[in-house]
């Protein structure tokens, strides 16, 4: 899979390019390399506070605009409509764009519904090509599109071998939603880059336990969007299409399932709490 059509008929790139903890002094020379190893597809956020060396990468790179996908997010500080408006204005000044190619509601608390309309008449006037979230449940996401006029595009959510999220897939595919993981290596979590399986299965593809993990995920039908510095990684990252993986792999990886996150939890009440109440500007 190497393109995917969001449900209103946007073309998104299904392999991309994340900039989540790498630091501002370091991110336009790192998604720079991104574009040279052939990433199109650069997801950022207002509160990665990277999108100004990300604008920097794209309008310097010499590439048309029109190749390129960029997603941003609207942080929970900025979901009352006013604000949202305001915020995506910041980021657009901050990205030197003239749109954006997805903008996502990054967290499912606050008054997200608000936030949604404020999405819903800029993605009308033409400055979004697509909206959607990040995060949300399957019930969160139900309720919010069944409330609104336009549906989401698209649900950003964590996937990984130890966290499948396929209850969440099925149900985003019979909604035609897509589906984005995020932290696709759990964030180096349980031993991931040791583990015996996907390292047994790399190397009887010669690839990276990466590699095999993003085409686990492509083979789901799953956007990926991996982070790394070095260029090496990034050309193992996103050249993942000149090998498939069988049915009996397939199958082994989804034995992994723990049925919870490593990383953490979206419903605990400490994280509901900070994440929350999270500013990332006075």
């Amino acid at each position: 899979m190497k393109d995917v059509r969001l449900n209103n008929g946007v073309m998104m790139p299904a392999i991309g390019f994340g900039v989540y903890q790498i630091p501002e002094s370091e991110t336009e020379r790192v998604v720079t390399d991104a574009i040279e190893t052939g990433y199109r597809l650069i997801d950022t956020a207002s509160a990665y506070f990277n999108e100004v060396q990300v604008g920097n990468a794209v309008r310097q790179s010499g590439i048309r605009r029109e190749e390129f996908f960029i997603t941003t997010k609207l942080w929970v500080q900025d979901y009352e409509y006013d604000d949202a408006l305001r915020a995506f204005d910041l980021s657009m000044k901050r990205l030197g764009l003239d749109y954006i190619d997805l903008y996502l509601l990054h967290k499912p608390y606050g008054n997200y519904y608000a936030a949604w309309r404020a999405m819903e008449r800029l993605y009308k006037e033409g400055r979004i090509r697509a909206i959607g979230v990040t995060s949300f449940s399957s019930e969160r996401l139900q309720d919010l599109f069944l409330h609104n006029e336009i549906k989401p595009a698209l649900n950003q959510l964590e996937t990984h071998p130890f966290y499948q999220q396929q209850a969440a897939n099925t149900f985003l595919q019979q909604e035609g939603i897509q589906h984005e993981a995020w932290a696709p290596f759990a964030e180096g979590q349980n031993g991931i880059f040791d583990h015996p399986l996907l390292k047994e299965i790399a190397v009887r593809h010669r690839k990276s336990i990466g590699a095999v993990v993003l085409r686990w995920l492509n083979q789901r039908n799953i956007i990926v969007i991996p982070k790394t510095v070095h260029k090496e990684r990034m050309a193992e990252n996103f050249n993942i299409l000149d090998f498939t993986l069988s049915k009996e792999e397939m199958d082994a990886i989804a034995m992994l399932e723990t049925g919870r996150s490593p990383i953490y939890d979206d419903m605990d009440l400490l994280t509901v709490k900070g994440i929350g109440l999270h500013r990332i500007h006075e």
